[in-house]
């Protein structure tokens, strides 16, 4: 039976290429601060972002976390969408780590406007937190892949410049955000502090995040992923798969987006409940109530065509199109869904 993978654009192999610098990456202890491939991918990605520098860690969730505890101090409060992965997917990590607690804010497919920014900071008040953090996530996983504009987030900008409160961007899919407005990624980071992004979801390398700042912020950083046991030996094996990633699958992604918009429209032309507005890059969310299914149903439906989802609560679906999905795949899966569909 054919298998087609969309459960996430983390199921990506990486590519034969990756695969042959990984091989024979020149590698280092990186704890010692002496891995030259770790130490170039980490100046790559400072480089392509505006940043001063850059850190090389496991995840992005451990890349958000590090962030948090740079930022902030214990009892402090963080500004994020209610939605956001920061809060909806760490494990409660910004609690059990930071310290910190949340305030959240119900964005627009994602996107939190900077009035609601400044409406949620906290005044000086004894009896209240300090908002110490505003976290941003580009794009928005749980809404679809949706991204913020440059201008959003220069608007926000100014709010916490006048508050005197930084930014962090989860950008575990920033280049997508990127691509999708044909813009370089440093317009999209340069309102932020700090910036995570994933190394491993569609830009295909095998493992990795970088998070990226100044150069004063990435040396804290790199004591926190140390004490959260993220120091790694000869990891240049990893990162040179990061440097191929960053050098030659960016660009691609615009095939992706477009795979998404086909696989949307098909889905919203037999009768789905589905807000085409959110399929800006290469994530599809769709409704299965209105053919009176719930998601777990829909998903067995699709597994037995050897389709593979992620279900989003009890009636949404979640498609998500990466490097390892053409053309064929997409023609596949809307055939299998029109099936489903006509029953």
């Amino acid at each position: 039976m054919k298998i087609v993978d969309l459960r996430s654009d983390t199921v990506t192999q990486p590519t034969s290429e990756m695969r042959k610098a990984m091989y024979q990456a020149e590698v280092g202890d990186d704890v010692y601060g002496e891995d030259p491939t770790v130490r170039a991918l980490e100046d790559l990605g400072a480089q392509l972002t505006g940043k001063q520098a850059g850190l090389f860690v496991a995840s992005g969730t451990m890349g958000n976390q590090i962030a948090a505890l740079v930022h902030t101090k214990r009892g402090d409060e963080i500004i994020c969408e209610s939605e956001c992965h920061m809060y909806y997917y760490e494990v409660g990590g910004l609690a059990t780590l930071a310290g910190v607690q949340t305030r959240t804010i119900e964005g627009v497919r994602g996107v939190i406007s900077a009035d609601k920014v400044e409406k949620a900071i906290r005044g000086d008040d004894i009896h209240q937190p300090r908002t110490a953090l505003i976290c941003l996530e580009n794009t928005h996983n749980r809404a679809g892949g949706t991204y913020y504009t440059p201008d959003c987030l220069k608007a926000v900008k100014v709010v916490a410049d006048k508050h005197n409160i930084p930014i962090h961007i989860d950008g575990a899919r920033v280049f997508n955000a990127a691509v999708a407005q044909n813009l370089a990624v440093a317009r999209l980071t340069e309102y932020a502090d700090s910036i995570n992004f994933c190394l491993s979801k569609g830009l295909c390398a095998p493992v990795g995040s970088l998070l990226v700042g100044t150069s004063e912020f990435i040396s804290s950083a790199r004591r926190i992923r140390k004490l959260l046991g993220g120091g790694m030996r000869q990891a240049g094996i990893l990162a040179a798969a990061g440097i191929v990633a960053l050098n030659t699958m960016i660009d691609r992604l615009d095939e992706d987006h477009k795979n998404a918009w086909r696989l949307a429209d098909a889905i919203a032309n037999l009768g789905f409940g589905i807000d085409m507005n959110t399929v800006q890059t290469n994530i599809v969310l769709f409704e299965v109530q209105s053919v009176g299914m719930n998601a777990e149903q829909f998903a067995n439906l699709l597994e037995n065509h050897g389709i593979k989802c992620s279900q989003f609560g009890e009636f949404k679906i979640r498609l998500v199109t990466h490097h390892d999905i053409g053309n064929e795949d997409i023609d596949y899966v809307i055939k299998a869904i029109t099936d489903i569909f006509r029953g």
